[in-house]
């Protein structure tokens, strides 16, 4: 059942040459959404030559069956919530399906059923909102996500999980993520910070809204404070930033940041001694658009849309190596390829596929 849009996009605008983004802070409440940076053009769009568009549409479609794939098999062999094959593959057909290309609707449908579902369980069972399920704070934040982009609505549920991520760390100023042992998605504090800010003020109640405002402020301070150190945490330091409504000049910084970390070959990569990967070139794309206003035929996009072009394996997906030693979740086989590397596969492939696709337009 298609559902009212919401503003999920970048139109493409006029050329322009700084980013102007007004204060998410609104009579000292966070507001719901944050602002849609203006498109950022380079002067030197010659320098990389178009995509075909062509090209782009068949690599969405060939992306988007194994994606569905292994979303559905995790939901038949397991009753648990999974960031990998739950958040990511709804950001890619949603991403997608704005964008004209047929998608699973059932199957998107029942993604988002399990979801909040899962957190539903939880917020009968744990009336204290102090501890969470496997995960923590990183998983609430990539729930609370999951069901924005299907457009869910706020409910008793959500606030629930509002409520434990407004318990959670608040003596930090910071959400820090629950897992070093999980990187890349699963490792980095800019990463929890950054889904728990969105989470917060998309999902906040009015009762909540005091102390929303108080952890976006004490987040936007970590956010600029704090050196990233990688590819992940350049990333969602610049979705963060963007969330808590940084000044211009301090989102400009970190599209800065980010674009200073792209490889000769196009891509990014998880780490300074790694090669280029889909998942780092993904989640940069995505972020450079949605949360820096980097225009998508400019030569940084079209150098990255080039890297993904090139490394799609033939079933449509993407592999990249697995880098988690904490394997607490027992290993099954969802339909998704690449056995022990399926998980960060399919988050690779869903941010490339969401990436491509946000170059085809509204």
């Amino acid at each position: 059942m298609m559902r009212r849009p919401v503003r999920f996009s970048i139109p493409l605008v006029a050329s322009i040459t700084a980013i102007s983004v007004p204060s998410l802070i609104r009579d000292g409440v966070a507001a719901d959404a944050p602002p849609e940076p203006p498109i950022v053009r380079s002067a030197t769009v010659d320098e990389a030559p178009p995509v075909p568009i062509d090209d782009v549409k068949a690599a969405i479609r060939k992306a988007l069956p194994p994606i569905e794939t292994g979303a559905a098999g995790h939901l038949r062999q397991r009753s648990c919530f999974a960031c990998h094959n739950l958040t990511l593959p709804v950001l890619a057909l949603r991403t997608a399906r704005d964008r004209d290309f047929e998608i699973d609707g059932d199957g998107f449908d029942k993604q988002l059923d399990r979801t909040h579902a899962v957190l539903s369980r939880w917020a009968k069972s744990n009336t204290d909102r102090k501890n969470f399920i496997g995960g923590q704070a990183d998983t609430a934040g990539y729930a609370l996500w999951a069901l924005e982009l299907g457009e869910r609505p706020p409910d008793d549920t959500t606030a629930a999980v509002v409520e434990y991520l407004l318990n959670r760390d608040e003596s930090r100023g910071y959400w820090r993520s629950s897992h070093a042992d999980r990187p890349p998605s699963e490792a980095s504090s800019f990463t929890t910070t950054a889904w728990a800010v969105r989470g917060i003020n998309h999902f906040g109640t009015p009762e909540q809204q005091e102390r929303i405002t108080a952890r976006t402020r004490a987040a936007r301070d970590w956010l600029l404070r704090t050196k990233p150190a990688d590819t992940e945490d350049r990333v969602f330091r610049l979705w963060g930033l963007n969330y808590a409504a940084a000044e211009p000049e301090q989102l400009a910084a970190a599209v800065e940041d980010l674009l200073a970390a792209q490889r000769e070959d196009g891509g990014w990569a998880q780490l300074e001694d790694m090669p280029s990967d889909a998942y780092a070139t993904g989640t940069a794309l995505v972020a450079l658009h949605r949360a820096g206003g980097l225009a998508t035929d400019g030569p940084a996009y079209r150098r990255g849309m080039k890297f993904l072009l090139a490394n799609q394996r033939e079933d449509g997906t993407w592999f990249v190596p697995s880098r988690s030693e904490n394997r607490f979740q027992a290993q099954f086989d969802s339909g998704f390829p690449y056995e022990k590397d399926q998980w960060i596969s399919i988050a690779a492939s869903s941010w490339s596929t969401a990436a491509l696709a946000l170059a085809v337009g509204d």
